[in-house]
């Protein structure tokens, strides 16, 4: 049997899970309809997740659609939880966009739906909520076309919209207003298509027009658009009918090499870890050895999921999703086996704040460190870090639920009472120009057996950090090469002002080794000083994020909510007035955000609507920021030293 791994996502609160509870009851798998407000649906399993009726982890459930097992992942829509969107694109092979009739296209649609167009994601739209007041189907079809994608097809008509008793017909193959809109769209793929239906309209005929837009949706060329309500099950199953014809489904290479990849982590009862892992190709058997990003480690258990549960199983073949256990190195973004055809990668933002987490009870501070580690097990993108000097613990978070969930799930989890201090911004730096620097074997002030010289060059906003060698490869051992590359990744995660250095490439231009004296250990320990020197060489811009903002209110409001958004430094690019609202959309930058969130519901009664993305990085006017550091510091190299050196020797001590 074919299985399809299948994404649901969409803004909060555009009725994304109880869409989910729909399909799982059409499909058999339930016999009762949850609901997000009593607390009861099957993929929001968290207690938070059922006490803020929102999903807040991804979670995977599997039913069967005629020859074709789906397994159905379960997205959060909240904007703060996105990290956990970024790690499921991977592994799916097609989506579904839920679009609300009443609200439309929001912030975060625009957001998922250019990741999913990134990817080439197959992706079906839903429009949900027809049978509410205020639903606008032609209306909300024309934003997703303008904000969205044209390449869209409406595959029906609703009728009694904003009523209870909504519907959604389905066109029929053969009507002539659904057979030119079929033409039309699927002509801009596809030349041969139009050029034959010029020569011959009536040689077009239904089933090449059904077999093209088939084509078409499964390569992400054309995305359907179906209509419905997840509440009266209106719409329902049309959509169920085209997840296996529109979706591509494969039939996986169980004899292939083993190539998976891990999505999400969570703790058993025992406190062991469980891998959800995407098999591309293979199988894995029960007490298999596995390479997990070329370390070996044994399988101890397997899971996999069927009929809305996970069910212990001998074997994981490709194409399914499993639990894997046993895997106790394992984490987020892990390889098992071969690399997959997709690496993981980021399609999202990085987190724009931090915070101060502080234990309310002293004593609690090493449990909160080993219960946050766990946490970042689970949400990698929190970067959890520490400074030592001033016994602080940071994290980085999207926004302030995010922040509440944390302190609600140490209480919850680990009977750990926490507070926040105020969150601040996370800038990043970007390198002013290129530097160089080098330090040689045996000659001072470099006290490490070793050579090492660095290039920094400034990149173009969006290029990562790359490193390259331009030196030999033969002249040393691999592993010292890799400690390099190690070190100075590590470097970069605190420039001079202590952010992350962000686009740059860093080339190795000078080494050597007093072998068989030099360990890699000389390699790790002197490369942040040299890239340090080479940094300093370069110089670095602080830049801060930059938001970009839609927001709607009442336009009686519209003169204070200007003046709102100029006392925080707005710039508004364009502004709107339909009816009684006004809808406003432009750039601010992300420190003056939550002032304006708190601000807005005084003033406009609760009607106002302000939803944020992250755009881009502008450097910082002066007062610079600055980040408290981690670790030793290589830009004060007495102290660097001091704290190598010791740390060296207290390494050695335990050896003994």
């Amino acid at each position: 049997m074919r299985t399809l791994n299948l994404g649901i996502l969409a803004h909060v609160d555009a009725g994304k899970t109880s869409l989910i509870e729909r399909l799982l009851f059409a499909a058999g798998v339930i016999d009762k309809i949850g609901s997000v407000d009593d607390g009861n649906t099957q993929t929001d399993t968290m207690a938070l997740e059922r006490q803020r009726g929102i999903t807040i982890k991804a979670a995977v459930v599997s039913f069967v659609v005629g020859d074709v097992t789906v397994n159905l992942i379960d997205m959060p829509g909240h904007p703060d939880f996105i990290a956990e969107v970024e790690r499921v694109l991977n592994v799916l092979d097609g989506a579904i966009l839920v679009v609300s009739a009443v609200e439309g296209v929001q912030a975060q649609t625009r957001v998922l739906m250019r990741a999913l167009q990134r990817l080439r994601i197959p992706t079906l739209i839903f429009v949900n909520k027809i049978d509410r007041r205020g639903a606008q189907s032609d209306g909300v079809l024309e934003a997703i076309k303008a904000r969205l994608t044209p390449a869209v097809l409406a595959m029906g008509e609703t009728a009694s919209e904003g009523e209870r008793d909504a519907e959604f017909r389905p066109f029929g193959a053969n009507e002539a207003d659904f057979r030119a809109a079929l033409i039309e769209c699927l002509s801009e793929g596809d030349d041969a298509l139009l050029t034959d239906y010029v020569t011959d309209p009536a040689g077009v005929d239904a089933t090449r027009l059904h077999d093209t837009l088939r084509a078409q949706s499964r390569t992400s060329i054309v995305h359907p658009v179906f209509f419905g309500s997840a509440v009266t099950g209106a719409g329902i199953e049309p959509l169920m009918a085209a997840i296996p014809e529109l979706l591509h489904a494969e039939i996986g290479d169980d004899d292939g090499p083993v190539s998976a990849s891990v999505f999400k982590i969570e703790r058993g009862w025992a406190g062991d870890k469980i891998a959800y892992a995407r098999m591309f190709s293979g199988t894995i058997h029960l007490r298999d050895r596995v390479l997990v990003n070329g370390r070996d480690s044994r399988v101890t258990a397997i899971q996999v999921f069927e009929g809305g549960k996970s069910n212990t199983a001998m074997t994981v073949g490709a194409g399914r999703i499993a639990k894997l256990s046993g895997l106790g190195d394992i984490r987020i973004g892990d390889t098992i086996g071969v690399p997959p055809p997709r690496q993981s990668s980021h399609h999202f933002a990085p987190p724009t704040l931090e915070t101060s987490v502080l234990p309310a009870h002293a004593a609690d501070r090493a449990a909160l460190w080993l219960a946050l580690s766990q946490l970042a097990e689970q949400d990698p993108l929190i970067n959890l870090r520490k400074n030592d000097e001033a016994q602080q613990v940071f994290v980085s978070l999207y926004g302030e639920v995010q922040k509440q969930v944390i302190q609600q799930t140490l209480l919850a989890e680990f009977n750990i009472e926490i507070a926040f201090q105020e969150s601040t911004v996370i800038c990043v730096e970007r390198l002013a120009g290129s530097g160089a620097a080098v330090e040689y074997l045996f000659k001072d002030p470099n006290p490490f057996l070793a050579t090492v010289g660095l290039r920094v060059d400034p990149m173009p906003a969006g290029s990562g950090v790359s490193f390259a060698l331009e030196v030999d490869p033969g002249q040393m051992p691999a592993g010292f090469y890799r400690a390099v590359e190690e070190a100075v990744r590590e470097t970069l995660q605190q420039g001079i002002y202590g952010w992350r250095v962000m686009d740059c490439h860093v080339a190795m231009t000078d080494v050597r080794h007093a072998s068989p004296m030099t360990t890699a250990g000389d390699f790790r320990n002197l490369t942040p000083l040299v890239l340090a020197e080479a940094l300093r060489q370069a110089g670095t811009l602080v830049c801060e994020p930059i938001q970009r903002f839609h927001l709607e209110a009442p336009a009686a409001t519209l003169g204070a909510i200007l003046r709102i958004l100029g006392r925080a430094g707005a710039v508004t690019e364009s502004t709107e007035i339909g009816g009684t609202m006004a809808r406003l959309e432009g750039e601010i930058q992300a420190a003056h955000v939550h002032g304006v969130q708190h601000q807005l519901p005084g003033l406009t009664s609760g009607e106002g609507i302000f939803e944020t993305t992250f755009d881009h990085y502008r450097p910082v006017s002066s007062p610079i920021p600055t980040r408290p550091r981690s670790g030793p510091n290589p830009f004060d190299r007495q102290v660097y030293l001091h704290r190598v050196q010791r740390k060296l020797a207290v390494s050695s001590d335990e050896g003994d």
